[in-house]
């Protein structure tokens, strides 16, 4: 059996509300309940002819769909539904994915779906695609995941610049995590960071010292440049106190991925790899609301 996602519109409608109502049916009882059971072909045959949405199929038979609807810059993932029977063989991840190639095939920022505290295995699912909670109202969690940038660097000198085009974009509280190989460029980006920041002292690796504060010399955010590779854990990462310098600085973690992310929930990842050819890949990951808006693929000149 072969999984397949499609764009669909009104004409599925019948099939989409036959799994809305299924799916939503077999979840907990929630306070106030899911509006889900109240949609009716009507009300999802508009919505599909708007906007679309997504069916999954195996052998022709629809067991999982949602509806698509734009929000500002964002596309919103609506009524995510999979058969009781047909979950936990990834179809929910095979949504998603085909949604993220979708939004970006349209030319938005990112997604963002409404989700509920009390299914906290639904959130969980979210987290692991990359979704991170941005809103909380009661029991009602807005999560958000905006779409990565990449680009290739053929030499040094192009990891360098990058740096210094990120410094228009970072500001006094952001946070950049920086991860990947020994001598993917990581140094380098963030020498060429403090350069276009105008910040006091050589960057260099602050591996021996874990780390260094760079004063600006004008009237810019200082430079905080973080080595983690021999910290053991997050306890040895807050013994540093950093918090006393995020408000103030940008800070730059290198080997920070999976350590830095507790430092602020809005937060730039990127990740540098390097090919055999010495050609490094950058990856550039926003988190949160901060990057809503602000035009990374200019940085990274994909855009």
């Amino acid at each position: 059996m072969t999984l397949a996602v499609s764009l669909v519109g009104p004409e599925r409608a019948e099939e989409v509300v036959h799994v809305i109502h299924l799916a939503f049916a077999a979840r907990p009882t929630l306070d106030p309940p899911a509006p889900a059971l109240d949609e009716t072909v009507d009300s999802v045959g508009k919505s599909l002819a708007e906007h679309g949405g997504l069916v999954a199929e195996v052998d022709g038979r629809v067991i999982g769909s949602l509806l698509l609807q734009p929000q500002d810059r964002l596309v919103a993932l609506r009524r995510v539904g999979v058969l009781p029977g047909e979950r936990h063989h990834g179809v929910a991840a095979a949504l998603a994915a085909h949604a993220e190639a979708v939004a970006r095939e349209r030319g938005f920022d990112g997604m963002v779906l409404e989700a509920r505290s009390e299914l906290p295995g639904t959130v969980l699912f979210w987290q692991l695609q990359g979704y991170d909670e941005t809103f909380r109202e009661g029991p009602h969690l807005t999560m958000m995941k905006l779409l990565p940038h990449a680009r290739k660097l053929p030499t040094p000198e192009d990891t360098r610049a990058l740096g210094e085009r990120l410094a228009g974009v970072l500001g006094a509280g952001d946070l950049l995590i920086l991860s990947g190989d020994l001598g993917a460029g990581k140094t380098t980006l963030t020498q060429g960071l403090g350069e276009a920041l105008g910040v006091r002292g050589q960057v260099t690796s602050p591996t021996f010292v874990i780390a260094r504060v760079h004063p600006s010399l004008t009237d810019g955010p200082d430079l905080v440049h973080v080595d983690a590779y021999r910290l053991g854990g997050t306890a040895e990462l807050d013994d540093l106190d950093l918090d006393t310098d995020l408000d103030e600085a940008v800070t730059v973690v290198e080997w920070g991925s999976g350590l830095a992310e507790t430092l602020a929930a809005d937060r730039l990842e990127l990740r540098l790899e390097r090919a055999a050819d010495d050609v490094r890949t950058a990856t550039l990951r926003p988190v949160g609301r901060r990057w809503f808006g602000v035009d990374l693929g200019s940085v990274l000149g994909t855009s």
